[in-house]
């Protein structure tokens, strides 16, 4: 049988996020490996690494592109609503994805790989025994509902008892994320790790 056949068909499906400005689109597929994050807020950022970001930053309504595992989670601009381009949005990827199918050039610049990963943010490395701690409490229980929404969030630093850490997707520019920081993020964290007095989100 012809190794095409084998292939699964391509699929996506839209799901509303927190934030009114993004939406997450889920594919059948994996998009990047599970350890790559990558992150685009202009074309010529996606230009030198993504070919698949670089389509959709075709469409004029949009602003910014965060892609990890299966899902890419756009912002658009107000000057249209969901409702109008969901749909074709949707059959854009969908189509891109079964005709071309390239999310990540092979032969990428390995500085602006690294960059988008950057943007992205994954954990910064741990300092110490709390840092470790904090870290596995993120993994563990907040980041895959942060994904479930179409974000990511990374340890930044852990200083005076103040914990930083990085929002993205869409949970950057969300103002139910912040809620979210406080009441969840934050009262966790100071009930598991000692020292810790305050979560705040880094300033981009």
């Amino acid at each position: 049988m012809p190794e095409a056949a084998t292939k699964p068909p391509v699929s996506v499906y839209a799901e509303m996020t927190p934030n009114p400005a993004t939406m997450r689109f889920v594919s059948n597929v994996a998009l990047v490996p599970d350890s790559r994050l990558l992150e685009f807020r202009t074309p010529a950022e996606a230009e030198a690494v993504s070919p698949f970001a670089a389509h959709v930053f075709n469409l004029p309504f949009v602003t910014g592109i965060f892609i990890s595992g299966n899902f890419i989670t756009v912002t658009k601009n107000n000057s249209v609503s969901w409702d109008l381009v969901q749909l074709e949005l949707r059959e854009y990827i969908q189509d891109y994805l079964k005709d071309d199918g390239r999310v990540v050039l092979s032969d990428a610049p390995a500085q602006a790989l690294a960059d988008a990963n950057e943007r992205a943010s994954t954990h910064a490395p741990a300092k110490g025994p709390e840092d470790e701690q904090i870290i596995k409490i993120l993994e563990e229980y907040i980041r895959p509902a942060v994904e479930g929404d179409g974000g990511h969030i990374a340890f930044r630093s852990f200083e005076d008892g103040i914990v930083t850490v990085s929002l993205r997707g869409s949970c950057s520019g969300c103002p139910s994320s912040m809620v979210t920081l406080k009441q969840g993020i934050e009262n966790l964290l100071k009930h598991e790790v000692p020292g810790v007095r305050e979560v705040v989100a880094e300033e981009l």
